[in-house]
């Protein structure tokens, strides 16, 4: 973690306060701390610990306890090796993670307050709940209960394998994560009220794997009524299936069986036996995407919108101007004369007509090709295509953004030259400025408070507009317009709409194609 967050959380721990109020959940009665006009609580068990026999199982019940447990802890983030966001310090890391934590400013339970429900990114290999970038505090000062928890990520969260299958009842194995998700929701509705929340107005947040994890619970049939509201940020699962065969639950069981081997287990039981620690291998990364199974996530998503049976609720929905900028260590040095043959190394083979879309005559040219590509590719088109759907076959409102503003990253941090890139929207999102000793400029605070109140008032109604707010109006097929976030906020065209719409026309052809399915 970097130095400055070092320093924003020993001040917080710091601040004067006090012992919050005991809160009384269904499994027993928890103590936060009261400081700074705020209460917090940390590390509240929303499921049983994952380990042993219940190590790829849905979560299960918590045991209730007696007396009053204390909330003043960050449990440890679920098991995983590296970060979520360059520059981060790899936090602590447990089989036994499972908890939520809570920032409100309610005066007392009955206060209403909306509540906002964070879903971290890493890819579903890494992330962590308490990261002090997604704590709630600024955005609970001004009117929101804010929820942060841990879910499985990487073979502990998306291992599908036949025997899990067969011992499943309903023939299903994978996406544990998204149970995870799921069952931290479901807490969320039984007891936040008690927190002064409303469990009627809930908005569930992410961006990167979370906002993937948003599109993935508006399309699952068990998160329908856990939540009324949703936001995403950079990140969607709308592509086609025939492009990531791997998602399938057939060929998900075969590469776990294969990974399986790879860690010389020959049954469940093995698997099940061995240190959580020896998990986490090179090939534990093919392990860590979702699966289209009969219990989670029965249909793409793609299919689930195009077809009206989304959790229908309001949307809000964008991407960064230059979201693959932090990519830059990835992509090495690109060149022109091999422009081609590396995206085709990469995603595959893909029509000419979409490869000339980005010019690379030369290899300057060719490494601003291939960070529009990728920003195309992995971010814009799904958030495009997502904002189409809802507001095709949604009745709730659909409201698009383009954030494309330069924070003011520090020469010689691992930052340098990003730009608006993935990730660069979260300070602005959480009004967390004042974690980072950088030269903060009147615009980027006036950003910040900017885009806080639009994710608040949308949390709010389902509408981001209010007092003091440029008007933001709602997306429509029919003027593909986004309001875009820099110094000045104001609507327009969507940006990149020529390269997104070869792209649409792509994603149409391969659409009709069959599926890649393996036989055992």
């Amino acid at each position: 973690m970097r130095l400055s967050c070092h320093i924003a959380a020993i001040l917080f721990l710091l601040a004067p306060g006090a012992v919050a109020q005991p809160v009384r959940t269904q499994s027993g009665l928890v103590e936060g701390v009261r400081a700074n006009g705020l209460s917090v609580y940390r590390g509240i068990p929303f499921a049983a610990a994952p380990v042993a026999n219940l190590r790829w199982r849905p979560p299960q019940p918590v045991a209730p306890w007696r007396g009053v447990r204390a909330a003043t802890t960050f449990a440890p983030a679920c098991m995983q090796k590296g970060v979520s966001i360059p520059g981060e310090t790899p936090p602590n890391v447990s089989e036994d993670c499972l908890y939520i934590n809570i920032w409100t400013s309610a005066a007392h339970a009955n206060a209403k307050l909306p509540v906002m429900v964070w879903i971290y990114g890493g890819g579903f290999t890494n992330g962590s709940a308490s990261m002090p970038l997604y704590w709630g505090d600024e955005l609970a000062r001004k009117g929101a209960v804010i929820v942060t928890f841990g879910y499985r990520v990487g073979p502990f969260g998306f291992l599908a394998h036949p025997e899990l299958t067969r011992e499943s009842p309903q023939a299903s194995s994978g996406n544990y994560g998204f149970l995870d998700q799921i069952a931290a929701l479901e807490w969320v509705r039984k007891n936040i009220g008690n927190f002064g929340g409303d469990p009627s107005n809930v908005t569930v947040f992410g961006q990167s794997a979370g906002a993937m994890s948003v599109s993935i619970l508006m399309a699952s049939p068990l998160a329908k009524g856990l939540f009324q509201r949703a936001i995403a940020q950079s990140g969607g699962m709308f592509e086609p299936l025939q492009l990531a065969p791997n998602y399938l639950l057939a060929n998900a069981e075969r590469d776990g069986e294969a990974y399986a081997a790879s860690l010389g287990a020959k049954s469940l039981r093995d698997l099940r036996a061995l240190p959580a620690e020896a998990l986490l291998t090179e090939k534990s990364g093919e392990i860590s995407h979702p699966v289209i199974e009969p219990l989670v996530l029965p249909a793409p998503p793609y299919d689930v919108f195009a077809e009206g049976r989304q959790n229908d609720v309001p949307v809000l929905v964008g991407s960064n101007a230059d979201e693959a900028r932090s990519l830059i260590p990835d992509l090495g040095t690109v060149k022109a004369a091999t422009f081609d043959a590396d995206i085709v190394k990469r995603w595959g083979p893909l029509p000419p007509a979409l490869l000339s879309a980005y010019p690379h005559a030369t290899d300057a040219q060719a490494l601003r090709a291939r960070l529009d590509f990728e920003r195309d590719l992995r971010f814009g088109w799904d958030m495009w295509a997502w904002a189409r759907l809802a507001a095709k076959t949604g009745r709730g409102g659909v409201y698009y953004y383009h954030f494309a503003h330069t924070p003011p990253f520090p020469k010689g941090s691992v930052y340098e030259g990003w730009g608006p890139s993935h990730f660069a929207e979260l300070w602005y999102t959480f009004d967390h400025l004042g974690q980072e000793p950088w030269r903060w400029t009147a615009a980027d605070k006036k950003l910040a408070d900017a885009m806080s109140g639009y994710w608040l008032n949308f949390a709010r109604s389902g509408n981001p507009n209010g007092p003091d707010l440029p008007a933001w109006p709602a997306f429509s097929e029919e003027k593909d317009n986004a309001l875009v976030l820099d110094d000045v906020i104001a609507p327009r065209e969507m940006p990149n709409l020529g390269t997104l719409e070869i792209f649409d026309a792509v994603y149409g052809q391969v659409r009709g194609t069959p599926f890649g399915i393996v036989s055992h």
